[in-house]
């Protein structure tokens, strides 16, 4: 599951794009205005942000010119009204990732915020490949052997991110982080929960536990 920061000022359409990207396995934060989006990318990670430009306090553009300015490679959607091609130009320019006109598919825009994070994590393929392990983030399949093998929405979540950075331990509030959003709220022993039923149905050597580290899959040999 990947988190993403929706940043849209109207509430009638911020609530349709949170409640449809949720629909489609994303974990939402959404917020109202540029200077709470700075705020954000400042003291927590997102996989992905989609950006207005039309936001009170601080513009879309110049927030996108202050994340960039200090390094901040969180890929970046720009998802607007504004179709002129020159606007396009200039926020390409100013470091975002891709640019969408309002109104917006649903569908397309949750392929889009997919290859974009594929892109920024170095995979090109679509799917996750471990042995005989394939995970499809867009279809939300898991096959092992070839084998369906089905996940709740937590456990792939959990198990999409671990692939993602399969040779890095990744803490279990880097996991937490990853798969629940601000009005979720997780039980102390979540993360634990999803590994275990992980590991009972994908094979107990699939997930490392580096006792008051992590845990950890392994890159394929």
């Amino acid at each position: 599951m990947m988190r993403v920061l929706l940043v849209e000022d109207d509430p009638l359409l911020g609530d349709g794009l949170a409640v449809g990207l949720r629909q489609a396995e994303f974990a939402v934060d959404w917020l109202k205005d540029g200077h709470s989006a700075e705020l954000a990318l400042k003291s927590e990670t997102f996989d992905v942000v989609v950006l207005d430009l039309g936001l009170p306090r601080l513009s879309g553009m110049e927030l996108l010119h202050r994340l960039r300015a200090r390094g901040t490679a969180v890929p970046v959607l720009i998802l607007t009204a504004r179709d002129a091609v020159a606007d396009k130009i200039a926020g390409l320019d100013a470091g975002a990732d891709d640019y969408l006109v309002k109104p917006v598919d649903l569908d397309e825009l949750a392929a889009r915020l997919r290859a974009l994070t594929r892109r920024a994590s170095g995979r090109a393929a679509p799917q996750l490949v471990h042995g005989s392990l394939v995970v499809d983030p867009a279809g939300h399949r898991v096959t092992l052997d070839g084998r369906a093998v089905e996940l709740a929405t937590r456990e792939f979540a959990v198990l999409q991110a671990l692939l993602e950075n399969a040779g890095r331990v990744m803490t279990r509030s880097q996991l937490e982080a990853t798969i629940y959003g601000w009005k979720d709220e997780p039980d102390s022993n979540a993360v634990e929960v999803h590994i275990h039923h992980l590991r009972r149905k994908l094979g107990s050597d699939l997930i490392k536990t580096l006792r008051g580290v992590g845990y950890l899959i392994e890159k394929p040999s």
